[in-house]
């Protein structure tokens, strides 16, 4: 299993997913997801310690920012619950997150789509992408399973879809990729 995971190379996500964000995000801390009030879109929250940031998980753009989250916004003991104030369109709701100091996204979306986390050269994590059950032992790379993402040059913080599904992101220490399967334009820095 180990041989077989190191050898599966980073692909793209199959469809209907499509790679629309990667955003550098230096000493992120975590993230996590939220809906706007209005159109129900998937937002995800990005905590640093330089403060928060909100994205439109469907166009990957940036739409507030708060640069002056104070200590007991992005500290593990603001709330054992792990959340962070909303801002934005989510201003005055909360926001679980997920990353440095615990917590977890979903790892099903709830149709058939599974994210895996795996480790087979530590301390270097895998996120592995599949469908209908086809984990790597079960079937062909490429296939029935993806290899998305390799954290090789920073610390895996969180991964995972979003409530609704149509999202998935992936946030290390230093940068957000998110896929959506839902509608909108790009505006990845790089695909």
């Amino acid at each position: 299993m180990r041989q077989r995971l190191l050898a599966a190379p980073v692909v793209q996500a199959p469809d209907p997913w499509r790679r629309i964000a990667y955003a550098p995000v230096g000493g992120l801390v975590g993230i996590g997801f939220a809906s706007h009030p209005g159109s129900g879109q998937d937002l995800v929250m990005v905590l640093s310690h330089d403060g928060q940031g909100l994205f439109d998980a469907a166009t990957g753009e940036k739409i507030a920012r708060n640069r002056d989250a104070g200590p007991e916004d992005s500290s593990r003991d603001a709330d054992p619950a792990l959340w962070c104030p909303g801002l934005g369109p989510v201003a005055g709701s909360r926001v679980r997150i997920a990353g440095l100091f615990g917590g977890g996204l979903h790892t099903t979306s709830g149709d058939g789509w599974k994210l895996e986390v795996v480790t087979p050269a530590w301390p270097n994590e895998r996120v592995l992408l599949s469908r209908d059950g086809g984990l790597p032992h079960t079937g062909p790379h490429g296939e029935r399973w993806w290899h998305i993402f390799h954290s090789n040059y920073s610390e895996l913080r969180a991964a995972g879809f979003s409530p609704s599904g149509q999202t998935l992101a992936v946030a290390t220490s230093s940068d957000l990729t998110l896929w959506t399967r839902g509608a909108g334009q790009s505006r990845s820095s790089s695909d």
